[in-house]
């Protein structure tokens, strides 16, 4: 997934600003995308040169206008394609199993405090995302329930990586 794709997908949802959509990822897709303020203005910049996005200036009383980002036809084609695209795999990166590649020059109480930090940085996005899935009724729509899919993925790897903890708990006792 590029960025592009993640702005366009947001921008699709509905029209927004750099502010708002940075709160967007935030809010909806932070388990799985992030991006951060500048990179997504270099996005929003991208794309409406690209045709793929149009901003709108909004002037307000007594504060700066608003420019407000709204997918174009175009862009519309762009994220329609992506999604019937075959999904790239994920490159494998993660600083905490390098951590533990590298954890060999730590002794037993280092490890034991490397996978300690770890387990609380797990627990709290795992509880972050819970209190988030337990808002899900049963009479959500379809595109919620594509939405909510992807919730309970995080949570489903969040439990994983608690499983695989509590394993290396046992092994460095």
């Amino acid at each position: 997934m590029s960025m592009k794709h993640a702005v366009l997908g947001l921008l699709d949802l509905s029209p927004l600003t750099g502010y708002d959509l940075k709160k967007a990822f935030d809010e909806s897709v932070n388990h799985f995308w992030s991006g951060d303020q500048a990179q997504i203005y270099r996005t929003l910049t991208a794309l409406v040169d690209a045709g793929l996005a149009e901003v709108e200036v909004v002037p307000q009383d007594g504060r700066p206008s608003r420019k407000l980002h709204r997918v174009t036809a175009a862009g519309r084609v762009e994220l329609e394609r992506w999604l019937r695209a075959d999904p790239e795999p994920a490159p494998a990166r993660s600083e905490f199993l390098a951590r533990v590649f590298f954890a060999p020059v730590l002794d037993d109480d280092g490890v034991r405090e490397l996978l300690r930090r770890r387990r609380a940085a797990v627990t709290a996005a795992w509880q972050r995302l819970a209190a988030v899935d337990e808002v899900e009724g049963p009479g959500a729509s379809r595109d919620e329930r594509l939405r909510l899919a992807t919730l309970r993925n995080g949570l489903a790897h969040a439990r994983a990586e608690l499983d695989w903890l509590d394993e290396m708990d046992r092994e460095f006792a």
